[in-house]
């Protein structure tokens, strides 16, 4: 797993309460910040995500993931934290090897942005694939530590 990144700092108070206000918007609201978190915290956390999700640690995937997790996977299905875990749990859907590479990572107060490439080697109702794409991961500083509270993710088109 490559861990090189780029932290970057700045766009202020504006940015995170647009970040903010977008978690919250819909069914579920966001849930406080506590403390700031930084740019090395957020990567040992992604990091540990994805021990925990190639694992199959599903109580360490329920602490880090943020019970107001919106998971937008690149196929455009929305999951919350419940249904999310409840896909790998039932082997619906297993990881098995999750790699990044040219990641930033932008802070702002609370919470963490990483954006990056990402290849996964993933099973989904029993047919491997391998999955390349473009993604953001959030991270909010919370009262137990970082939480895991967004996902989204693009499909990068094969080469022609």
């Amino acid at each position: 797993m490559k861990t090189m990144y780029k932290p970057v700092r700045g766009l202020g108070v504006l940015v995170a309460a647009l970040m903010m206000s977008t978690m919250a918007a819909g069914t579920a609201h966001a849930q406080a910040c506590s403390g700031e978190i930084s740019a090395e915290e957020a990567m040992r956390a992604e990091d540990a995500r994805y021990a925990a999700q190639t694992g199959n640690d599903f109580e360490r995937m329920q602490s880090l993931f943020g019970d107001d997790l919106v998971y937008i996977h690149s196929s455009a299905v929305v999951d919350d934290k419940s249904a999310y875990i409840d896909s790998m749990r039932s082997g619906t859907v297993r990881y098995r090897v999750m790699r990044y590479s040219d990641v930033q990572v932008r802070t702002f107060g609370c919470l963490a942005l990483i954006t990056g490439n990402g290849d996964f080697d993933v099973t989904v109702k029993g047919q491997d694939m391998a999955v390349q794409l473009r993604f953001h991961s959030i991270w909010a500083q919370r009262a137990n530590g970082p939480q895991f509270v967004s996902w989204q993710a693009t499909r990068v088109p094969p080469k022609q």
